[in-house]
């Protein structure tokens, strides 16, 4: 089954093999060495090897051949399709535009990106380059590039990669190589602002064909734009895809406006643990894994906050951490089990001062990364200017539904809650079902920023109570386009009290609530130590981007969501192809023609399956000969047999 190029490649790595045992140093091995396991194991391995590859191009579509042939080519013309000298660049494609003036010297420049198209025109072709900035073409002739590839030939000492031919740009290279140019900048006679290359140089050879996304008057076509692929292969679509990099510079800005904020007002970045053997702070299921040095399970955080109370406790004025949490809850358009959220914390502040502070934070993102303090959502304005509205939980489900649920028993509000068809059980207890009206009635209604205040004691086991209102604590959360953006407190401090906030919490994980919080006797233990009066907030990253950038599926603001497991094709194995007679060396043949299970040629005809094997053969020039007849009808039988 090896063909001439397959023998060649043997016969030279042996000769290789047999030049490090005939080395000068080594006489007294001359005639051993022909025989060493030495010798013998590397050139075993190394035919396994090429067994695989050459079964493995089956695997590929014509065009990445095309380029794998197109890479060896160039090693075997003495060019390095992965140098690893740096490259000299000095410019970017938005600049060069920039900074352009045509009564100007020409400027020399030396730029680098990937190649995404190419038009080839004789003695002259045009190419497009993109850099990290943006795109720019390139006006390449054949003098230009080969006179500077017959100067690197003939300097006594070469500096930087080999520069490349004329010849070879154009049959060498592929959409989505990388290159560098040297030469100067010029408007081309359609006046387009162009770089007209002096040199050329390989950095990188694309094994993979790019999609590629035409433009036309602002209109794209062939688009990469099925969700999953582009979520899955967010490399891809950085590349192909115009404004999904913005987004994500957007996301650095909020972040980068963030810090800064935080920073000018003296608060401290700190980090804490992302393990933790308590999982505290929030309500919330969370994943646990196992730490084997310590034989102990552990928590992914699903929240940062009782870390971030002790570091007050501990002397701080104000103490930030924007890091990732993990809950293991669902996935959909507004959520991801892994997210980035940022909490604050600041000593003998409460919940008034906090939502002054957080409008205000807010309306400097927005106007950071938007220029204005508002963005269109979901064809919607939603203004981030301060003030913003300020409405007690209790009159929102009020204002929404007619029923109030001020000093209502948790039997009032749960018979209310069956009465309207909502899904409740007896595991709920009477903030959770106050959260569930809430969320059935009003969550959704609240477009502009909302603070929504004062939620009842049993939603709130971390908040203090409310100066003046019984029953109720100083919380709010932030809602904005219909989603909670960030909840914050007055915290408590009261260690007794907090103590008997975690033992409610236990009683309702008794009932069958998941979500419940545990005791954190540590906590309790730093509180009893003093924590001053102080005010904490968490801001979901992700949401905050979402709504600064006007996406409305969070996948979108993450390189990387979580994704379900990407679905294979169902292939039978080699030993059940083997059972019904198929020797292995055929079984990637058979998978290239559509056969991936054995059960796929119960129905074909002999012949016409043996002629399938032929063409799978032939077009891809492998050097085997095809199976007869009665050997594919015997496949066929016992595959009909094997049911």
């Amino acid at each position: 089954m090896f063909n001439k190029d397959f023998c060649s490649i043997i016969f030279i790595t042996f000769a290789e093999n047999l030049r490090w045992y005939f080395h000068p140093a080594k006489k007294e091995k001359q005639v051993f060495s022909l025989y060493c396991p030495r010798l013998f194991v590397p050139l075993q391995k190394f035919i396994k090897i090429i067994v695989f590859k050459q079964m493995n191009i089956l695997e590929l579509s014509e065009q990445e051949i095309g380029r794998r042939e197109s890479l060896q080519e160039l090693r075997n013309m003495g060019i390095n399709p992965y140098p690893a000298a740096a490259y000299p660049t000095n410019a970017f494609s938005v600049d060069i535009r920039n900074v352009f003036r045509d009564e100007d010297e020409p400027r020399q420049v030396c730029i680098a990106g990937r190649m995404m198209s190419r038009r080839v025109m004789g003695k002259a072709s045009f190419a497009e380059v993109q850099d990290s900035k943006g795109r720019i073409q390139v006006y390449v002739t054949r003098d230009d590039i080969n006179a500077a590839c017959e100067a690197y030939a003939a300097a006594e000492e070469k500096q930087g990669a080999q520069p490349i031919d004329y010849p070879t740009f154009k049959r060498l290279l592929d959409i989505g190589d990388f290159i560098g140019i040297k030469g100067f900048v010029f408007r081309t006679q359609t006046g387009e602002i162009s770089v007209h290359a002096k040199e050329m140089t390989l950095l990188s050879k694309s094994l993979k064909p790019l999609p590629i996304v035409k433009y036309k008057d602002g209109v794209a076509y062939d688009k990469f734009d099925d969700p999953e692929l582009r979520y899955r292969q967010r490399y891809v679509d950085l590349v192909v895809n115009e404004g999904v990099k913005d987004t994500f510079l957007q996301r650095a800005t909020v972040l980068r406006t963030l810090r800064n904020v935080l920073d000018e007002n003296g608060y401290t970045e700190v980090e804490t643990p992302t393990l933790q053997s308590i999982a505290g702070g929030a309500s919330a299921r969370p994943f646990i894994t196992h730490f084997n040095a310590l034989n102990q399970d552990m928590y992914m955080r699903i929240a940062t906050e009782l870390y971030l109370k002790r570091l007050i406790v501990g002397g701080f004025e104000g103490v930030y951490e924007i890091g990732k949490n993990f809950r293991n809850e669902g996935m959909d358009r507004n959520h991801n089990p892994e997210f980035t959220c940022m909490e604050l914390y600041v000593q003998y502040k409460d919940y008034n001062w906090m939502m002054s502070f957080t409008e205000q934070l807010l309306e400097k993102i927005c106007i950071a990364v938007n220029g204005k303090p508002e963005r269109e959502i979901d064809g919607q304005i939603v203004s981030f200017k301060a003030p913003y509205r300020r409405l007690p939980i209790l009159e929102a489900i009020k204002e929404k539904t007619g029923f109030d649920c001020d000093g209502k028993s948790e039997e009032e509000i749960r018979a209310f809650c069956l009465s309207k068809g909502m899904d409740v059980d007896e595991t709920m207890g009477k903030g959770k079902l106050i959260d569930e009206l809430f969320g059935e009635y009003c969550e959704g209604t609240f477009i502009q920023p909302t603070f929504i205040t004062d939620y009842p004691v049993e939603m709130s086991p971390l908040t203090k109570m409310h100066r003046s209102k019984p029953g109720l604590t100083e919380r709010f959360e932030l809602m904005v386009n219909g989603k909670e953006l960030a909840n914050a407190y007055s915290e408590l401090n009261d260690p007794i009290d907090q103590e008997e906030r975690f033992v409610e919490q236990m009683r309702l994980a008794d009932k069958g609530d998941d979500e419940a919080m545990v005791i954190d006797h540590d906590f309790l233990r730093a509180l009893q130590y003093g924590m001053p009066p102080t005010s904490g907030i968490g801001i979901g990253i992700d949401r905050l981007v979402m709504l600064m950038t006007g996406k409305t599926y969070i996948q979108e603001v993450l390189f990387f969501p979580q994704m379900k497991p990407e679905k294979k094709i169902p292939q039978s194995t080699v030993a059940e192809w083997g059972a019904i007679g198929v020797p292995e060396e055929w079984v990637p043949v058979l998978r290239k023609a559509g056969f991936n299970m054995v059960s796929n040629i119960k129905e074909e005809k002999a012949q016409g399956l043996q002629q399938k094997i032929g063409d799978i053969v032939k077009k891809y020039k492998l050097d085997m000969t095809k199976p007869s007849v009665n050997d594919v009808q015997g496949w066929i039988e016992s595959a009909k047999s094997a049911e």
